[in-house]
């Protein structure tokens, strides 16, 4: 028995690693899709980001956010509660080392920042978005974490999952989050220059790189099997090990859905395949399952990936409309279609005594999540703004952000400084 409990605990231990590996691959993955929707002069500012909001993101949690998401009223700073036996006092996880789910958490912190990073693309200050990027990852998120996956009661109020929330992945904790973060940051930073013309149209400012932009798109879609999958928690007995084969498939087919669907809707409205539309489908489709990739058959797991594809669509252009520039579409994948992921729960795994959702414990989830995130986002973004400024000059912005921020360029034989 006790050699079949070790076996257990390595092979969950390992899964759980490998799941938080893919997952922080995706990391590689919102920045070659941003790198590559965003135009040429501006790349190195964006991959800088990228590369520095993770290493944040993975300092910030380990001194403080890990412990207010997951330690209740033991907290402790700099992890101190683990050490290289596992965990101290009676913290130790049943089927895992915590060591591992630290890792596996702090990737999902990193992929809510990554989100902004997107939306907020081209015309914002590095450090002012890296001093940001402390404050999402140190406390913002791990806030709203503690009162969802760590069950912890909302200021004291009530708990979400008494109420009959349930987000398997985080179509709301991660991606909602990351959304409502950006959108804050959007309308404090306001559009990019020659995006918006006097009478209202919108001009298109098309990204340097679409390889690029489609080889992320991949690399996001094969991380996400570890981001829903590795949410299983195990894979070592039968029943865990269907429930992970579940998740993928389910998983693969919603992208599959959702891009689909996607790029016939913008062929019916534009009259073109447009590539951008299909891969913000694809990505829709997979935000859109992340919230119960567990319960819906595989055609259901199809047609949910297809309404967030359609939905998605329909955003991006509502938002263009509204004269909220997002140059990747960040905002309508992880907040329009986060909430509709949260909303399809119920459908597939109702309320019941032994655990499900319910269509208002869903709402309820979503608002409380939203409203902390935009409003302590809003807040941050606001103090930043009148303390260091957020927003490059109309000069930097019109040379590119690379030289002024970073003082390299991404494309040195091609850019010349301005494209």
């Amino acid at each position: 028995m006790e050699i079949t409990f070790e076996l257990g605990y390595a092979l969950d231990t390992f899964y759980f690693l490998i799941c938080g590996a893919l997952v922080m691959w995706m990391a590689a993955g919102f920045t070659m899709l941003e790198a590559g929707l965003v135009r040429a002069k501006n790349t190195t500012e964006i991959l800088t980001k990228n590369v520095a909001l993770y290493s944040i993101a993975c300092i910030m949690y380990m001194v403080c956010g890990y412990s207010i998401m997951y330690g209740g009223d033991d907290f402790t700073w700099f992890l101190s509660g683990i050490t290289g036996d596992g965990a101290t006092g009676e913290a130790e996880p049943a089927t895992y080392a915590p060591s591992a789910d630290f890792f596996f958490q702090v990737v999902f912190v990193a992929t809510a920042m990554s989100i902004v990073s997107g939306a907020v693309a081209e015309r914002m200050k590095l450090w002012a978005f890296l001093a940001f990027a402390v404050v999402l990852t140190g406390f913002i998120y791990p806030m709203e974490g503690a009162w969802t996956w760590g069950g912890e009661a909302v200021f004291g109020m009530y708990t979400l999952g008494d109420l009959g929330f349930s987000d398997f992945a985080g179509s709301g904790i991660v991606h909602m989050a990351g959304a409502a973060a950006a959108l804050a940051g959007v309308l404090v930073l306001g559009s990019r220059k020659g995006k918006y013309s006097a009478d209202g149209k919108v001009n298109a400012i098309p990204g340097a790189n679409l390889p690029l932009a489609t080889l992320g798109t991949f690399i996001l879609w094969m991380g996400w099997f570890g981001f829903n999958g590795g949410s299983v928690l195990a894979t070592a007995s039968v029943e865990s090990a269907n429930s992970v084969a579940v998740v993928f498939m389910n998983t693969n087919a919603a992208a599959a859905g959702g891009l689909v669907a996607a790029l016939i809707l913008a062929r019916i409205l534009f009259g073109k395949a447009d590539l951008t539309m299909a891969l913000n489908g694809a990505l829709a489709g997979l935000v859109a399952i992340t919230a119960e990739p567990s319960t819906p058959t595989p055609l259901q797991a199809t047609l949910f990936g297809a309404l967030g594809g359609l939905l998605v669509v329909g955003s991006i252009v509502a938002l263009d409309k509204l004269k909220i520039d997002d140059p990747v579409g960040a905002i309508s994948v992880h907040g329009t279609v986060g909430l509709l992921g949260l909303l399809l729960v119920p459908v597939t795994n109702p309320l019941t005594a032994d655990g499900g959702s319910s269509f208002s414990g869903q709402l309820i989830g979503a608002l409380t999540i939203f409203v902390w995130v935009f409003v302590t986002s809003l807040v941050v973004w606001l103090a930043l703004k009148a303390i260091m400024g957020i927003r490059v000059s109309e000069e930097e912005e019109f040379e590119g952000v690379d030289m002024s921020e970073c003082g390299l360029e991404a494309y040195p034989d091609f850019t010349g400084g301005r494209s």
